[in-house]
Order: structure tokens, then sequence, then C-alpha cells
């Protein structure tokens, strides 16, 4: 019982942490084309808004796949980008409004 606490404490406690690696990176390697708020467009390029209720409805697994592989004329940041960072990343998308 102790150990299960101890870890739900942990997990807690961790979760802020992931969200500002996701933010970092986000800030890092998405703002230039996504905007601060994820509302940025580019016609031109194909770059659509993210902080969408479309993008929300994917999840983190949808976005960390497009971020993963890439979509359209987005490179995809596997090898760019650690498994975490995807992950992190994709979940602080989805945070955007």
């Amino acid at each position: 019982m102790k150990k299960v606490f101890a870890f739900a404490i942990v997990a807690v406690m961790a979760t802020p942490l992931f969200a500002a690696d996701g933010a970092a990176t986000y800030a890092k390697k998405c703002v230039g084309c996504h905007g601060a708020d994820g509302s940025k467009a580019i016609a031109a390029m194909g770059v659509k808004p993210v902080n969408t209720p479309e993008v929300k409805k994917m999840g983190a697994d949808g976005v960390a796949a497009i971020v993963g592989k890439g979509k359209g004329k987005m490179p995809g940041f596997s090898g760019k980008l650690s498994a975490d960072e995807i992950t992190a990343v994709s979940q602080y998308v989805l945070t955007l409004k």
C-alpha cells in the first residue's frame, strides 16, 4: 500500500515537469510554423492551426503520430526528438487554446 501511495505521489509531482518539457520543445521546434498559441496558419505551406477541436479529437497518440512521421510538408521528428519529447510536445499541443 505504501509503495502504491509513493508511486502516486511521484507521478503527480512529475506531471508538471513533463508538461514543461513539452512546452519547451514546442517553443524550440513548432512555434515558428504553428505560433505560440497554435493558431497560426500558412496556407502556402499547408500549415494549419493546431489549437482546434479537430486536433484535440485526435488525442495525444494521434498528434504524436504526426509529430513523429510528419504530414504534408511538415517533416517528421522521429530521430530528431526522443519518444518522450514527442509524447510531451503532443500532450502540450492538446493544452493550446
